[in-house]
C-alpha cells in the first residue's frame, strides 16, 4: 500500500489542459486562424460568401419562428405568478424577444457569446434629463418589481483576453476594447448569459460551427477568383507589350525604367468595361520599325477543368459540415424527396439541440431574477422552446387512423389533451376558444334597465370533455364499425 498522502475529495488535482497564456487561447494549430485574424476571416464568411450566409439565414428563422414559453415550476405554491413575472420580464426588455434572440445565435458562427444582463426597477415610463424617453429603464408596468432591462452583445470581435482562475482553470471575465471609445474594459462571466457551442477543456471561446467550413471556403474563393480573372482574359485576351530591350535591361537610365513602369502598369491593368482604352506611343526606329506595340494574344481554347463543378463540390462540403447540404439538392438537380425529408430532420435535431443549450443558459439566470423579487423557490419557472419543424398533417392522420382501429384515441382526460395537440399542430382553435365564439349573449333585463357585462366563465376540464366528446360522438362510432 503507497504511503503517499490522500488527496481530500474537495481538492482539484488535475487541469482542463486548454492551451492558454496571458489570457490568450492557443487551441487553434492554423497560425493565420488564431485571434484576431479569425474573426477577420469569420466575418468575411459570414457576409460574402452565398452559401454560408443562406445557411445562417435559414438558422436564424427557423429558430425565430419557433414557439417560446415560460413553463411553471412544479411543486411550487407560487408558480403561476412566478412565471407570470418571468414571462413578463422577457417580453419588456429594450430589444424585443426576435432581436435578443438574433444576438444569442451569433454563437453559432463565432462559436460564444456573451450578452451582459442588466436590471431595472419597474416603474413604467422614465425619461431622462431632456425629456427624451429613457428606452433602458422604462417599462410596460409600474408595479416596482425588478425585471431584465436588457441582455446586450458584447461583440466578439473587441475581445481582448480572458481573466481566468488560476486553481480551476476556469474563466472569470474577459477584458474588450470596444469603439468608439476604444477604452479598454472588464467583463465579469458572473453579469452574463454565456453561450457557448462546445464546452471543450472548459473553453470559454467554444467552437463556431465554420472552423470545419474554413477548407472548402478557402479553396472555392480562390477557384472563384482565378475564374473571374479566366474569363476576364479569354474576353479580354491576354495584353503583350513589345518594348525595346533596353527597357529591359539592369543598366537602363531612371527616365527608361520610369517608362518599363509605366508600361507595365497599363499591361496589367487592361479590362473590359466602360472605362476601357489605352493610351499608346507611336515611335519608330531608323528602319521604321515600330519600337512599342500593344497587341492581345487570343485565349488557347477550353480549359481542361470544369471550374463549375469544383465550385459545386466545395459548395456540398461546406453545406454537409453543418447538416444543410438540403439546401443544394434543388439546385444541383439531385435527390429525392425522402432523402430531403430525411436530411432536414437531421438537420431539424441539430437545431433542437442548440435550443436545448440557449435554454440552459437562460434557466440558469432566472432564480437571479426571482430573488431580486423576494421569490425564493426549489422549482424556478424555466423557459422551453416549442419543435423546429412541424409534424407532417398526413402522416400524422395516417398513424392515428391506424391506431384508431383498435383503441379509441380520443375518450376521457387523455383524449382531450391528444385533442388539444393535434389541433395545435394544425394551427386551428381550441374547443374552448371555438365555443367562446359562439356562446350566446348574456340574457337582457327589463326595459330601461342597464345590465352590466359579464366576464365570461372559463370552461371547466370536465366541460371540455364533454365537448370533445360531444364533437367526436360520430367519428368513435365509424371506427369502432370499422
Amino acid at each position: 500500500m503507497s504511503d503517499a498522502p490522500r488527496t481530500p475529495p474537495t481538492t482539484m488535482v488535475g487541469a482542463t489542459g486548454l492551451k492558454q497564456y496571458g489570457g490568450y487561447i492557443r487551441e487553434e494549430f492554423l497560425t493565420e486562424l488564431a485571434g484576431a485574424q479569425w474573426y477577420r476571416v469569420l466575418n468575411e464568411m459570414q457576409v460574402q460568401d452565398p452559401t454560408i450566409s443562406g445557411i445562417l439565414f435559414a438558422i436564424q428563422m427557423l429558430i425565430r419562428q419557433v414557439p417560446w414559453t415560460i413553463v411553471p415550476g412544479r411543486d411550487a405554491a407560487d408558480g403561476a405568478a412566478a412565471a407570470a413575472l418571468v414571462e413578463s420580464a422577457l417580453h419588456d426588455m429594450r430589444e424585443s424577444w426576435a432581436l435578443t434572440l438574433a444576438e444569442i445565435l451569433s454563437f453559432l458562427p463565432w462559436g460564444w457569446a456573451a450578452l451582459e444582463v442588466v436590471y431595472k426597477v419597474r416603474g413604467g415610463e422614465v425619461r431622462r434629463p431632456d425629456g427624451s424617453p429613457d428606452l433602458l429603464r422604462s417599462s410596460k408596468f409600474d408595479d416596482g418589481r425588478v425585471g431584465w432591462a436588457t441582455w446586450s452583445i458584447r461583440a466578439q470581435d473587441t475581445l481582448l483576453h480572458w481573466n481566468f482562475d488560476n486553481e480551476t482553470g476556469e474563466a472569470l471575465s474577459f477584458e474588450q476594447i470596444p469603439p468608439p471609445t476604444y477604452i479598454g474594459r472588464t467583463v465579469p462571466l458572473s453579469k452574463c448569459l454565456h453561450f457557448r457551442t462546445s464546452s471543450r477543456k472548459a473553453n470559454p471561446e467554444g467552437m463556431s460551427m465554420l472552423r470545419g467550413v474554413y477548407r472548402p471556403w478557402y479553396f472555392k474563393k480562390r477557384i472563384e477568383n482565378i475564374e473571374g480573372i479566366g474569363i476576364e482574359r479569354d474576353l479580354a485576351g491576354i495584353p503583350v507589350a513589345e518594348v525595346p530591350a533596353q527597357l529591359l535591361s539592369t543598366e537602363r537610365t531612371p527616365a527608361e525604367a520610369a517608362a518599363f513602369n509605366q508600361i507595365q502598369k497599363i499591361v496589367t491593368n487592361i479590362r473590359r468595361d466602360e472605362q476601357e482604352g489605352v493610351i499608346w506611343p507611336l515611335v519608330y526606329d531608323e528602319g521604321g520599325r515600330e519600337m512599342y506595340r500593344l497587341r492581345l494574344m487570343t485565349a488557347g481554347g477550353a480549359r481542361q477543368f470544369d471550374t463549375s463543378k469544383i465550385i459545386e463540390r466545395y459548395d456540398s462540403r461546406i453545406a454537409m459540415s453543418v447538416l444543410a447540404d438540403f439546401i443544394l439538392m434543388g439546385h444541383q438537380q439531385v435527390g429525392s424527396y425522402s432523402l430531403v425529408s430525411s436530411k432536414t430532420s437531421m438537420f431539424a435535431t441539430a437545431l433542437g439541440a442548440w435550443l436545448d443549450t440557449i435554454c440552459g443558459v437562460i434557466n440558469a439566470r432566472i432564480p437571479e431574477l426571482l430573488r431580486f423579487n423576494g421569490i425564493e423557490t426549489d422549482a424556478p419557472p424555466t423557459l422551453a422552446h416549442g419543435d423546429v419543424e412541424k409534424i407532417d398533417l398526413g402522416d400524422l392522420a395516417t398513424y392515428l387512423q391506424a391506431l384508431n382501429v383498435s383503441t379509441p384515441l380520443f375518450a376521457g382526460d387523455d383524449g382531450a389533451r391528444l385533442y388539444r395537440y393535434l389541433l395545435d399542430q394544425a394551427g386551428l382553435p381550441t374547443p374552448t376558444e371555438a365555443q367562446a365564439r359562439t356562446a350566446p349573449p348574456p340574457p337582457a333585463g327589463n326595459a330601461g334597465d342597464t345590465v352590466p357585462a359579464q366576464a365570461a366563465e372559463p370552461f371547466s376540464d370536465a366541460e371540455i370533455d364533454a365537448l370533445i366528446d360531444e364533437q367526436f360522438a360520430g367519428a368513435l362510432a365509424l371506427a369502432q364499425e370499422a
